[in-house]
């Protein structure tokens, strides 16, 4: 290639083209670049707002709901104040976030009997898919337990090694404290499972 002259030199046609055609694709580069990394901070604060406001990530520590959920386990919690028995909910209890199982609500009268077996408004509940073994466990309060109005009565799954509304230090969750349900496991992946809304 030749060497350009020094002093008052004058690029040609084809350089002047050249040039603008380097200038042009270093600009698209950088356009796009600025385009794509706009682009990623928008999904990335869409999906933190999403989470924080109306799908909350949970990931599982403790073994209060076994066997159906694992410590390591990860779910995502739906938003809501439409609560109904059965139902796994999480809310806050001394500052941390909790998962357990509604198994009565405001007026609903409760007794749980030696053996473990629930009953609820006079109707025994049939708990087989998702508990291991029937236990009274942590239990202290005194049955038939009517639960006040406006608070929900919870249950681990693990009955025999969790603390929930079976003791007066724990009691029943107030509405308010409530935070939603689980609609979704999404980890580990081949225990992926929908709960519904």
């Amino acid at each position: 290639m030749a060497r350009k002259p020094k002093g008052d030199y004058l690029p040609g046609l084809k350089e002047i083209e050249t040039e603008m055609s380097q200038t042009r694709s270093k600009g698209k580069y950088r356009q796009a670049l600025k385009g794509t990394a706009g682009t990623v901070v928008v999904v990335a604060a869409i999906a933190v707002l999403i989470a924080t406001l109306v799908l909350p990530v949970i990931r599982i520590t403790g073994t209060s709901m076994q066997p159906g959920f694992q410590p390591g386990d990860i779910v995502l919690v739906y938003k809501t104040n439409k609560l109904e028995k059965g139902d796994i909910c999480a809310f806050y209890f001394n500052n941390k976030l909790i998962l357990k199982r509604i198994i009565g609500e405001g007026g609903d009268t409760i007794e749980i009997d030696e053996e473990g077996h629930v009953t609820v408004n006079g109707v025994t509940l049939v708990e087989d898919d998702y508990i291991s073994e029937y236990a009274l466990g942590q239990c202290d309060i005194e049955f038939p337990y009517t639960v006040p109005q406006g608070e929900f009565f919870v249950m681990g799954d693990n009955r025999d090694n969790c603390e929930d509304s079976r003791a007066t230090n724990y009691g029943c969750i107030k509405e308010e404290e409530m935070i939603g349900k689980i609609f979704v496991r999404v980890w580990p992946l081949n225990s992926l499972e929908y709960y519904g809304f």
